[in-house]
């Protein structure tokens, strides 16, 4: 592969899963929001709804990705993708 094609292309994934209850589809679009909680009857437990909200803030001020996909009942997949910063630490030749 030529040196510049891999210098843009370069980026690390990290995907966390789980096997837990999994997200609604109707609360996706709100997870990352600062205070959200799903519906409090699907589950016992607590908190306080900031960590994905911190996670995405996390991305966010790195320039990064992130994606979830989750099925009730089966669990949750979060995806994060983080591009290298070669401008900062370049390549040795």
């Amino acid at each position: 592969m030529p040196r510049n094609c891999w210098k843009k292309c370069l980026s690390t994934i990290i995907e966390v899963t789980d096997t837990g209850i999994g997200i609604a589809e109707a609360d996706l679009p709100h997870i990352f929001d600062r205070f959200y909680r799903a519906d409090p009857s699907r589950s016992e437990v607590e908190g306080s709804g900031l960590g994905l909200a911190i996670a995405k803030w996390t991305v966010d001020i790195h320039h990064a990705q992130i994606h979830v996909n989750s099925c009730e009942g089966v669990g949750s997949s979060f995806t994060f993708k983080f591009r290298a910063r070669l401008d900062a630490h370049p390549l040795p030749r």
